[in-house]
């Protein structure tokens, strides 16, 4: 009795295959590779599937920033480093790079913001946005004709500065009603001459909406519901505790007074990153061979299936690089390779159970379920295991006694990929492929 596939998994199967391969394939080749171009619900969606190449592979710009913190109370020293690197971050998105990395370090005293910046042209024109200190102002409705005044955005209609800017604010901070019946909101504190502005600022705009904006982009408008004294204020609306949080460090970055000063710049050339892909392809195509040489030698017909079963797992694994994207760096390939070997050891396992089976006289269709069945204690052990250092390398919360450095990083993320995805291919795709070509040529 031949066993067969039942029909909705072989249709999975095989359609997972093809989509995989349509995904992987470069856009010069001759078959079209796969675009999504819908409409759901309204809402157009487009997705090309590219590789994205880190700074090391693409070239691009290394730049060190040292930030000037000496005018900042020391309690407050971490929130401005962070509020520095969002508003430099957005600054880079505003050049279209590619997968900008932009990360905070501390090298003894001296605080720093570290920019990698791939594929970047016009650097010296990123240098100088990335320098300037964040410029925070309040806006309020200037006169404007009726054709501005019927637009839909809020930047459109507040144009007329008010003269209160992040100088005059000492501090944003999320606070929360003491009765616990609100939620969370953001309390602005001014300064002597700020509160004074804002106390004129409300006093003619009871009703309507007064715009914060930093480097020209609105941050919020929140309506002003009375005349406000004191130079303390509140933000209130539907925030959640993370909309409150963003919200507080986006008025911080403009009202604490960080500067920056590059002091580090390297240009990374295109040459090397092409080089450096050239022998990575080189080494993995001879690992692969030979760990496929070895399989089939071994194994004999289990080592085809196997090895069927390790292309199978590349194609799939690369599909999900391109599709997140993963932002591939050197490190990233060889935690992609190591997951290759982590791949092999599942099958070297599960075979090795099957043949010890079939060594105690007992016939293919039991040794099979028993050499899975032994084999997946160790398998899963040792992927959890892998897994769990994954995690502390990535370092997704960004946990000050855990490493936080973005070519890390890009190891644990496609070793963690790599790893999920040899668990799927080597347990369930690898046994379907015994199950069905191994026994019906025996």
């Amino acid at each position: 009795m031949k066993f067969r596939f039942p029909k909705l998994s072989t249709i999975v199967f095989i359609a997972l295959f093809f989509i995989a391969i349509l995904i992987d394939l470069p856009k010069n080749s001759k078959i079209k590779p796969l675009v999504i171009d819908v409409s759901i619900f309204g809402k157009k969606i487009h997705k090309e599937f590219d590789t994205k190449l880190g700074l090391d592979l693409r070239g691009g710009s290394h730049l060190v920033f040292e930030a000037d913190v000496s005018k900042i109370n020391s309690s407050d020293r971490a929130d401005a480093l962070e509020s520095a690197r969002n508003i430099i971050e957005q600054r880079v998105n505003f050049f279209g790079v590619s997968e900008p990395n932009v990360q905070t370090s501390q090298s003894g005293a001296s605080q720093r913001i570290i920019v990698d910046l791939p594929g970047l042209e016009n650097v010296e024109e990123a240098v100088r946005l990335i320098g300037q200190t964040a410029q925070l102002t309040f806006r309020e409705e200037a006169s404007v004709s009726a054709e501005i005044a019927t637009q839909s955005s809020i930047l459109a209609r507040l144009t007329k500065e008010t003269g209160l800017t992040g100088e005059h604010v000492k501090k944003a901070t999320v606070q929360f009603d003491s009765s616990g019946k609100g939620g969370p909101s953001v309390g602005l504190n001014f300064d002597k001459e700020g509160a004074k502005r804002f106390e004129e600022i409300t006093g003619r705009n009871v009703g309507k909406p007064v715009a914060i904006v930093i480097d020209n982009q609105l941050i919020s408008a929140p309506t002003v519901q009375q005349k406000i004294t004191g130079g303390q204020a509140v933000i209130t609306g539907q925030f959640s505790v993370d909309d409150a949080k963003s919200l507080a460090v986006a008025i911080n970055s403009g009202a604490l007074p960080v500067s920056v000063k590059l002091i580090e710049q390297r240009t990374i050339g295109p040459t090397l990153g092409k080089e450096a892909v050239e022998k990575s392809i080189i080494a993995g195509v001879i690992g692969l061979s030979t760990v496929i040489l070895f399989m089939v030698v071994y194994y004999r017909r289990l080592g085809i299936i196997a090895s069927i079963a390790l292309v199978v797992y590349g194609l799939i694994s690369f599909a999900i690089f391109r599709t997140i994207p993963v932002v591939l760096t050197l490190p990233g390939i060889a935690g992609f390779i190591l997951s290759i070997g982590m791949a092999v050891d599942s099958n070297i396992l599960i075979f090795e159970r099957i043949k010890e089976e079939q060594r105690k006289g007992k016939d293919f269709d039991l040794s099979l379920k028993l050499g899975f069945g032994k084999a997946i204690d160790a398998i899963k052990d040792a992927n959890i295991a892998t897994l769990l250092v994954a995690f502390i390398l990535f370092n997704p919360f960004n946990w000050d006694f855990f490493p936080q450095f973005g070519l890390i990083r890009g190891f644990a993320l496609t070793l963690s990929i790599g790893v999920i995805t040899s668990l799927f291919t080597g347990i369930i795709i690898t046994r379907r492929l015994i199950e069905t070509f191994y026994r019906s040529s025996k």
